[in-house]
């Protein structure tokens, strides 16, 4: 009598005991930068095909490349024009891509999970818990669902507003179109534009302005602190990380807006053709676009050096920690702030809004700044070797790579000049950028290892 027995590691194919060994022994972040760099190489053979391009030829596989980093990263430097250069074909992939990468593939995966009846094993959830940059590993699922109905509902409405703004200027068809790559592409933060000057011609529309403003912030705000909102509708009643991510957003913001307009109204180049209420609508979208969008209403290449040292240090800093943004995130600034507030008063808790914050975040805020800053001057000198135009204008390679690493995808200009190696530096910058605030985050938020082993105390002398 033959009796069933369970196949042994030894009776299965090499290719399945590969993968199943993979499997168990991948972490969530190694998978999801897997997931990401085959999504980014997906994307760059799909755009080098003659049909993802205007003229039917290849566009090459490098530009490709960067094309789909930048995309997949919600970064937005270009180094071809998005609307002349790609078909109508290439385009919806790179809004597809920008979509995916927004969201995220593992919250997509499982919205398709649930739609199909499987089961979201505890792997599965910690990989969410990784791309969200929750705190907890519970309600991950019913929080995937609500950043999908999120998304579409916001891009929904701001589709529609563009398209009843637009269908007088290029008809319903192309206004719809377009409304709808740029809403996918500002809610995102990716800045991928389908006009060559990105915004530029918008600069004094009311409705475009605010449109696309409104889309940054929220999308920048994170699902986190969205849901937050709509559930305890109480300031009261927020979550310390939502009352943070929300008054910090509010200051970055009127200090850039405030900055730009005073500095940029001496500035003929740019504000100087621009009435009172275009300087003011200027003014306020060049300093919600440095949260990490990219689109941009007047020339960065043409602002004064100072006003791009402003926006430097915005983007930098970035959106808040769960958005769709990049940088160090809002988040991270504000702990340090008030870490160094609290050693200028001589020491004791780091506290805001009636709650402690552990000393522990403090090290993970420092850990993340410095990594971040060692890595964008690192990027910086390399570029500077790399590219010729680097030794006429220091600071638009700053500008560059900065951009680069904090997924925003605005420019002065030297994307479109950068050699291929600059192309390739750049696009690994990004992908960096993208995947590793969230591998250091997870890295710095395993267990804790005590070491058995007590040294003596001593100091060393500091400032």
């Amino acid at each position: 009598m033959n009796v069933l027995r369970r196949p042994r590691q030894s009776d299965l194919p090499i290719l399945e005991r590969v993968i199943n060994r993979l499997k168990n022994n991948i972490s969530p972040p190694q998978l999801i930068t897997i997931v990401f760099f085959g999504l980014i190489w997906v994307g760059a053979i799909l755009l080098s095909m003659p049909f993802s391009s205007s003229n039917g030829k290849s566009v090459g596989l490098l530009d490709a490349l960067f094309t789909s980093v930048s995309a997949v990263c919600v970064n937005g430097l270009v180094v071809v024009d998005t609307g002349s250069t790609y078909s109508l074909a290439g385009q919806i992939i790179i809004m597809c891509l920008i979509q995916v990468g927004g969201i995220g593939f593992m919250t997509l995966g499982v919205m398709v999970a649930i739609l199909l009846g499987k089961k979201i094993g505890l792997k599965q959830r910690l990989i969410i818990q990784q791309t969200t940059q929750s705190t907890s590993a519970r309600g991950l699922v019913r929080l995937s669902l609500y950043m999908v109905l999120i998304v579409f509902v916001f891009e929904s409405i701001a589709t529609l507003i563009l398209t009843l703004h637009w269908e007088s200027e290029l008809g319903l068809g192309r206004a719809a179109y377009y409304a709808l790559f740029h809403s996918v592409s500002a809610f995102n933060n990716a800045g991928f534009a389908l006009w060559p000057d990105s915004l530029s011609r918008f600069v004094g529309d009311p409705v475009v302005n605010i449109t696309m403003i409104l889309l940054f912030i929220i999308g920048g705000l994170g699902y986190i602190v969205i849901l937050d909102v709509l559930r305890k509708r109480s300031w009261r009643k927020l979550a310390l990380h939502s009352k943070v991510v929300l008054v910090s957003s509010a200051v970055l913001i009127i200090v850039g807006f405030l900055l730009i307009l005073l500095l940029e109204s001496w500035n003929h180049h740019t504000f100087g053709n621009l009435s009172t209420g275009e300087r003011i609508l200027a003014a306020l979208f060049q300093s919600t676009t440095p949260r990490s969008v990219g689109y941009n209403t007047i020339d960065i290449g043409s602002m004064l050096a100072v006003s791009q040292f402003i926006i430097i240090i915005l983007m930098f800093i970035g959106a808040a920690s769960g958005g769709t943004g990049g940088g160090i995130k809002t988040n991270t600034l504000v702990i340090l702030i008030l870490s160094t507030i609290q050693t200028f008063r001589g020491g004791g808790q780091i506290h805001a809004y009636g709650r402690r914050i552990s000393p522990e975040s403090v090290m993970r805020a420092l850990a993340v700044v410095m990594a971040a800053l060692a890595f964008v001057l690192f990027v910086t000198l390399v570029l500077t070797i790399t590219e010729d135009v680097a030794k006429d204008n220091f600071l638009a390679v700053l500008f560059e790579a900065t951009s680069a690493f904090s997924t925003t995808g605005l420019s002065t200009g030297l994307t479109g000049e950068l050699t291929d190696a600059g192309k390739i530096i750049v696009s690994i910058t990004m992908f960096i950028g993208r995947l590793g605030p969230l591998t250091l985050a997870y890295a710095l938020s395993q267990k804790k290892q005590t070491s058995k082993i007590g040294y003596p105390e001593d100091h060393i002398l500091v400032g």
